[in-house]
């Protein structure tokens, strides 16, 4: 999703990954403007991102060691420890390990005895913060987020979405085929609204709002109160 401002504005996007969270910046304008976007995307959101350990996918953009010192420098100012720098950039990959970060992404080893696993989408990402236009995020398991959804916001959850606020982006839930999968929210006026492969939008407001659970019944997207029952 692009903010409204510049159609070319380079887009963030964040993801849960095992090692912490995987930030991807597209290759669109100059690495200034991208930089720009990232720390507006992180300071709109500084609570989520503090203390976390970032890897960061810049696409084919080549990084100079200045450039990637500097954002090392500016992420430790939210508390932010940017551990790795993806890139199909070899100028990019040297620089990352010349600074003493890694350049792939760990691979979670293998564990032949376990108990078995929890059912998919069980693990949860809170989101502490309002999501404004632009912003990505994905998830493989359940997403909560205590502030509003803009117009322009994304919502990609393998589980469940929960919205502690207004929904007015786009919110799609069980984004892997689970269609028992739900979407929650206070205020549920979403701009786009999926479950599994079912697509539904919001019909117009009446009345005042009130807390909303969507969920698919007889193929259909439909949307109940939400009253814990």
């Amino acid at each position: 999703m692009e903010k409204p401002v510049s159609s070319s504005r380079p887009k963030v996007a964040i993801k849960g990954i095992r090692d912490g969270l995987l930030v991807t910046v597209d290759d669109a304008g100059a690495w200034e403007d991208a930089q720009e976007a990232l720390l507006e995307a992180i300071g709109s959101q500084a609570e989520f991102f503090q203390g976390a350990r970032v890897a960061l996918d810049v696409g084919t953009r080549p990084l100079k060691a200045a450039q990637m010192g500097k954002l090392r420098d500016l992420l430790g100012d939210f508390g932010i420890t940017l551990w790795a720098v993806v890139s199909e950039s070899p100028k990019t990959q040297e620089t990352a390990r010349s600074l003493g970060m890694a350049t792939r992404l760990s691979r979670p080893a293998p564990a032949p005895r376990r108990p078995a696993p929890s059912p998919a989408g069980e693990e949860a990402l809170l989101v502490h913060r309002t999501l404004r236009s632009g912003m990505r995020i994905a998830f493989p398991g359940h997403v909560v987020v205590i502030g509003n959804v803009h117009p322009g916001a994304e919502i990609v959850a393998g589980g469940n979405i929960v919205v502690w606020g207004r929904l007015r982006g786009v919110a799609h839930a069980g984004a892997d085929g689970n269609e028992s999968a739900v979407v929650c929210a206070l205020d549920l006026s979403p701009t786009q609204l999926r479950i599994a492969g079912r697509v539904a939008t919001a019909p117009p407001r009446r009345g005042r709002p009130a807390p909303e659970m969507a969920s698919v019944k007889d193929g259909q997207v439909v949307a109940e109160p939400w009253d814990g029952k």
